[in-house]
């Protein structure tokens, strides 16, 4: 019978692939002149070239799937620390039970979709299509975001506030340095769940409220949120989307648009979109509905977008490192999208 050692091997790690090492611009411009996504993805990486050579323009990483364990954390990390975004709207997952889940010090493991789902539940291992994680590793990461809530003045935050106290407490017990939450916090690149309990955070939330009785304690404001983020847009209009999935991170981004001419300012819908994703658009879902459909909306502008039908281990190493590797970051100065709000709050 195996046992959770043989299952949780040290030699099998998830390991994060470093866009740094490899310059895929000529291979990406080749594929520029072939077809179907082959070409799609090119034009794609030219837009978020774009993107990083406009000096006016704020860029929003919107991350849904379960991408961090699959070995997509220091793209992200590389895109914080060379100011290739400016801000992160994510799913819970990605930033809590797989980012500072491995700032604590746990890893992903290399796997098989091809295995007894009942044997590993007796051992306590979750599994992610073809990887695993230690469950009582992860209610660590649980109870420390318990932890955290503790230790903080018991009123609402948004996730953002939230998240950067999560930054501050790895930085305060020197964790994490190759994390996407402690290098967004160093950067000043605000990360927002706009659903934060659906995640390791929400186990953590759920018992700190328990243990106050609901009284006295921390929640999250999510139409906090949702206005911290549109200010982002009134503060910096010029603005692009680089959508990973789809899902509430791609909605919320959408919407500040919209929510902007709510609160009666005039500004223009995102100027450069990307999207990349493998779901359907025929079933009217939104992770697969069109950038293209978006414009009827008056959210994203139709001249630069893109949409790539692509997973996102593939595409993503492609795309960044064409982003990094044309240099046009070089020239971006930070936008400091956290100072501004901790200021403006």
């Amino acid at each position: 019978m195996l046992e959770k050692k043989d299952y949780l091997n040290p030699e099998k790690l998830v390991e994060h692939i470093d866009i740094k090492k490899y310059n895929v611009v000529p291979l990406v411009d080749a594929m520029g002149k072939m077809a179907f996504q082959a070409r799609t993805l090119s034009r794609a990486a030219n837009i978020y070239s774009n993107m990083l050579a406009d000096k006016e323009c704020s860029i929003y990483l919107t991350i849904a799937g379960s991408l961090f364990s699959a070995g997509l954390k220091h793209v992200v990390v590389d895109m914080i620390r060379n100011n290739m975004v400016d801000a992160i709207i994510s799913n819970g997952a990605n930033i809590v039970d797989q980012d500072f889940f491995e700032a604590l010090g746990y890893r992903h493991y290399q796997g098989t979709q091809f295995v007894d789902d009942n044997a590993l539940r007796e051992l306590m291992i979750d599994r992610i299509y073809d990887t695993y994680i230690d469950e009582d590793e992860l209610r660590v990461c649980d109870m420390t975001v318990a932890e955290i809530a503790n230790s903080l003045e018991a009123r609402p935050y948004s996730s953002r506030e939230f998240i950067e106290e999560m930054g501050k407490y790895l930085v305060e017990h020197d964790l994490g340095k190759d994390s996407v939450i402690r290098n967004a916090y160093e950067k000043r690149v605000p990360i927002f769940c706009p659903a934060f309990s659906d995640c390791s955070a929400g186990f953590g939330l759920v018992h700190h409220q328990y243990e106050k009785n609901s009284k006295n304690c921390v929640s999250i404001d999510s139409a906090k949120d949702f206005l911290e983020l549109t200010k982002t847009k009134i503060h910096n209009p010029v603005s692009g989307v680089f959508m990973l999935g789809g899902g509430v991170p791609k909605n919320f981004t959408q919407d500040i648009v919209v929510a902007c001419e709510v609160l009666g300012k005039d500004v223009d819908m995102h100027k450069y979109a990307v999207q990349i994703t493998v779901a359907d658009e025929r079933d009217g879902a939104l992770s697969g509905s069109t950038l293209k459909e978006a414009n009827s909306w008056g959210k994203v502008e139709t001249t630069s977008e893109q949409m790539v039908f692509c997973e996102a281990t593939v595409a993503l190493p492609l795309i960044a490192g064409y982003g990094y590797h044309s240099n046009n970051w070089k020239n971006r100065e930070a936008k400091k999208f956290s100072d501004f709000l901790n200021k403006d709050n």
